[in-house]
């Protein structure tokens, strides 16, 4: 049995999926680009900017917020860890729960790559037919 050429066509042209992660790879590039002499990765940046809250996140709720698994979450924390941006710790009211932290160099480092964010999304922003706030509620009606 073969899938006809059509269909291919249709599934290029129509899935949603398809469209959601090229897109998802060309903004990441951008963004990969921009943060390159920082040392960050895009990746790395939502997640730290995830940690920067005022009391210390769940890997659980870390997690459900940019809608990874924990071993995924588990092993994109470790190169931050080893950096010393990350502090991973026990959770004194449960001890099975672990609590993340970005570290006085983390903070540091994220401080510095904000303005980089800031001026790589705002030119994204202002790109003919860019329409951030549609875009961003559309997408969050997806997930």
């Amino acid at each position: 049995m073969s899938i006809p050429f059509k269909t291919t066509l249709r599934v290029r042209d129509h899935c949603l999926c398809l469209h959601v992660q090229r897109a998802a790879r060309a903004l990441a590039r951008r963004f990969d680009e921009a943060l390159r002499p920082l040392g960050l990765t895009s990746g790395q940046f939502s997640l730290m900017m995830s940690l920067n809250r005022p009391r210390p996140p769940s890997i659980g709720s870390v997690a459900a917020l940019l809608v990874m698994d924990r071993t995924t979450l588990t092993a994109a924390l470790k190169p931050l860890e080893r950096r010393g941006l990350v502090k991973t710790a026990a959770d004194k009211a449960d001890r099975r729960s672990r609590l993340l932290t970005l570290t006085p160099g983390g903070i540091t480092l994220l401080s510095k790559a904000v303005p980089v964010w800031e001026r790589t999304h705002a030119s994204l922003e202002a790109r003919p037919g860019a329409n951030g706030n549609s875009l961003r509620r559309n997408l969050g009606a997806l997930v």
